[in-house]
């Protein structure tokens, strides 16, 4: 229980931590439809919205490489806190809901290129969604974006059945969750500065 109460702590302070971008909640597919560039995005622990603190960020440069033509859709789950220690690393019930998520842009959006990212317990949320789509979506996954991977030792900087070079791990210095514990430092809430990396890594990845 103290263990928990010091990661409640720490995770708790991501939302004062990092500086605020106006939406934290992204519905673009789910209410506006296909666009040329569909990203899925589950957000961290006990963050606000849908996307967090990371996923405006992210939507702000994809919106500045794809404008008017680039949809934000974060994942609806309850990012609780204790869903971090079930083996996959999140409850199944989110790790569904993602799933479902990039299987209907498959469907409906056809011409759309998809891409999907997650930070923290986000990050496995997303792992294992894609991890259990059929062959032929997971191939129209043009890349992945993480932020401090929480099975990133377990599963050895990968997406077990998903191509390495279609994923792009951030994990600082010191993050202990990317080293196979759910330890919270002060390494695991500063991954703000690296979303204009990955969103060029997404740009390239899709090469519209």
């Amino acid at each position: 229980m103290k263990f928990l109460s010091v990661l409640t702590f720490a995770v708790g302070a991501l939302a004062s931590a990092l500086p605020h971008e106006k939406r934290q909640t992204a519905n673009d597919f789910v209410n506006g439809g296909c666009k040329g560039v569909v990203m899925v995005y589950a957000r961290g622990s006990t963050e606000l919205g849908n996307v967090g603190t990371l996923g405006p960020s992210l939507e702000r440069y994809m919106d500045g490489y794809f404008p008017n033509n680039f949809a934000m859709q974060g994942v609806e789950y309850p990012a609780d806190l204790a869903s971090n220690f079930l083996p996959d690393g999140s409850n199944a019930e989110a790790i569904r809901t993602a799933k479902n998520l990039i299987e209907r842009v498959y469907n409906q959006c056809p011409n759309a290129r998809i891409v999907a990212g997650g930070y923290s317990q986000g990050s496995a949320v997303i792992s294992n969604a894609v991890e259990q789509l059929s062959d032929a979506v997971k191939a129209r996954v043009d890349g992945v974006v993480f932020f401090g991977y929480t099975k990133n030792l377990q599963n050895l900087g990968r997406i077990p059945g998903y191509p390495r070079d279609k994923l792009k791990v951030y994990c600082n210095f010191g993050d202990m969750v990317c080293s196979g514990t759910l330890i919270i430092t002060p390494a695991h809430l500063t991954y703000l500065t690296d979303t204009p990396s990955a969103a060029r890594f997404l740009r390239d990845a899709v090469q519209l």
